[in-house]
């Protein structure tokens, strides 16, 4: 249990990190360039979940997210959340230190409204989906999968696929591009514990079907 929260620790608070650090690198650099910036944010982010998932999820699962670990964890949920939403906001300090910002800065973007929402609960469904039919059908995977759909969900989804309570909370103590005012969390929240609890649901159903056996070699 012990290396597991180590784990999780580790991976949630270089992904926050990542996350935030990347997107003040990809600021600084773009000259004001909003796409550049998420490119580059896009970038960062895609490659350290490939490298978390693939070295840590032995260990811990590579959860990384609380609603993932409600959902999908066996035992001790309670203890590996705090742990997650912990590491998260220390994974913003780390990246605020690292480039000389404020410990903790307030989030000033404005993140909110319905299809916002409907966006986080995209992200988050797709994320479940993912994880569990790459668990089910393509193992060796997950981590290019996960890494694949959260980089294709930074450019769809009109949320830029937070798609993460622990990372949503950790981006509203940053100022930086990456950042998320405080009164939108909630909605983000909620939005993302609906996408993923539905998404949960369907790919549970999906695998369960009888004659998904029968298709199982192609």
């Amino acid at each position: 249990m012990k290396r597991l929260l180590v784990a999780e620790a580790i991976g949630t608070s270089l992904l926050v990190a990542t996350v935030i650090g990347s997107g003040i690198m990809a600021q600084t650099m773009s000259g004001g360039n909003g796409a550049v910036a998420l490119l580059g944010n896009t970038a960062a982010t895609g490659a350290v979940l490939y490298v978390l998932i693939t070295l840590l999820g032995p260990i811990s699962g590579a959860q990384f997210n609380p609603a993932v670990t409600l959902l999908l964890a066996r035992r001790n949920r309670p203890v590996i959340i705090i742990v997650q939403f912990a590491a998260a906001i220390a994974g913003t300090v780390i990246a605020h230190l690292m480039f000389g910002h404020t410990v903790v800065e307030a989030g000033t973007n404005a993140r909110s409204g319905p299809a916002i929402w409907l966006g986080e609960f995209v992200a988050t469904f797709g994320l479940l989906m993912t994880i569990r039919l790459g668990q089910r059908f393509r193992p060796d995977s997950v981590a290019a999968l996960v890494a694949a759909w959260i980089v294709a969900g930074y450019w769809f989804t009109s949320s830029t696929s937070f798609a993460n309570p622990a990372v949503t909370l950790a981006r509203a103590l940053t100022e930086s591009f990456s950042g998320i005012r405080m009164v939108d969390v909630p909605g983000f929240m909620i939005a993302q514990m609906a996408g993923a609890a539905t998404g949960f649901v369907l790919s549970g159903w999906l695998v369960s079907t009888p004659d998904i056996l029968e298709e199982q070699p192609l």
